[in-house]
């Protein structure tokens, strides 16, 4: 393990190489990026902050991170902070180290970005913050969801690069085109609303239809001895941790509620053809739903 002393030395050093980082929240975004970091080195040294102490254990034991600190220790040691925890708790933690940064660099890894880009929108310090969603997930949790490369080909939402200080959003690009990413920028309102449509409207049609088959499930066991490929990838979703959706759905409530909105108009139409024995109809549907090739080749 490095001395402390070394640690002061290793951020002197460029931004993007031989970096100390902290990452708050060592679970499956949070781990993933402690290990793209150190394959790339951008980091060297990587310090874990978690309020769970197995995952603590479980992180220091499969050498996601080189050792375990308190918050605010961790962060005086970095350059770079990286917050890898639920939006709710991010609301929570980032004034605090916004209030103790003095040249580091903190970005987020949030689903949601209005509510937090809000919280601290007035800070003193709000240009060493680079908001960020990484669009990338599985439906496990915990270090050992962890894995290499998982960034590698997938999009990352910078959201109001304009009120980042240049040094500390040059610093995360970089970052995130070294770990093999591709840069879309919107403000946070544009964010929210298009994450309520291709990932939160996902994870609760997932949920409300693993809740369908588990009700049915109890009249007929068999269904599962029935369930398909389709039928799992439809699925996967519905076992992502609730801890971290609540607070999701919670924060951009609006937006997942018209999409919500016009899902249930979607399925309505469905049902409709069903009722009326409209086939034609259905097929128009069914054909028109096809379309979606155009964008998910």
């Amino acid at each position: 393990m490095q001395k402390d002393s070394d640690i002061d030395k290793i951020n002197t050093v460029s931004p993007l190489k031989n970096q100390v980082a902290t990452i708050v929240g060592i679970g499956l975004m949070g781990g993933s990026m402690a290990l793209a970091l150190k394959r790339t080195g951008i980091a060297t040294h990587i310090i874990g902050v978690d309020n769970n102490p197995g995952h603590c254990q479980q992180a220091l034991h499969l050498g996601i991170v080189h050792q375990i600190l308190p918050l605010n220790d961790a962060v005086a040691k970095s350059g770079l902070v990286v917050l890898a925890v639920p939006v709710n708790a991010l609301n929570i933690i980032l004034p605090g180290i916004l209030n103790t940064v003095t040249t580091q660099i903190v970005m987020d890894m949030g689903s949601t970005k209005n509510e937090v880009i809000g919280v601290v929108d007035k800070h003193p310090k709000r240009g060493r913050f680079v908001p960020t969603h990484p669009m990338w997930g599985t439906e496990f949790s915990g270090p050992t969801a962890a894995l290499n490369d998982a960034f590698a080909g997938k999009a990352v939402v910078i959201c109001n690069a304009q009120q980042c200080d240049d040094d500390a959003l040059s610093a995360v690009e970089s970052i995130y085109k070294t770990i093999g990413m591709y840069l879309v920028y919107m403000n946070a309102t544009e964010h929210d609303v298009h994450a309520a449509y291709v990932s939160h409207i996902s994870h609760i049609t997932s949920f409300a239809l693993a809740n369908t088959v588990l009700e049915k499930e109890r009249e007929d066991k068999a269904i599962f001895e029935l369930a398909s490929g389709g039928f799992e990838s439809t699925v996967r979703l519905a076992k992502s941790n609730a801890a971290m959706w609540v607070p999701i759905f919670k924060q951009n409530r609006e937006n997942v509620l018209d999409a919500l909105n016009e899902h249930i108009s979607q399925l309505r139409k469905f049902k409709s053809c069903l009722e009326k024995e409209n086939y034609t109809y259905l097929q128009e549907l069914i054909e028109k739903a096809n379309e979606i090739k155009r964008i998910l080749k």
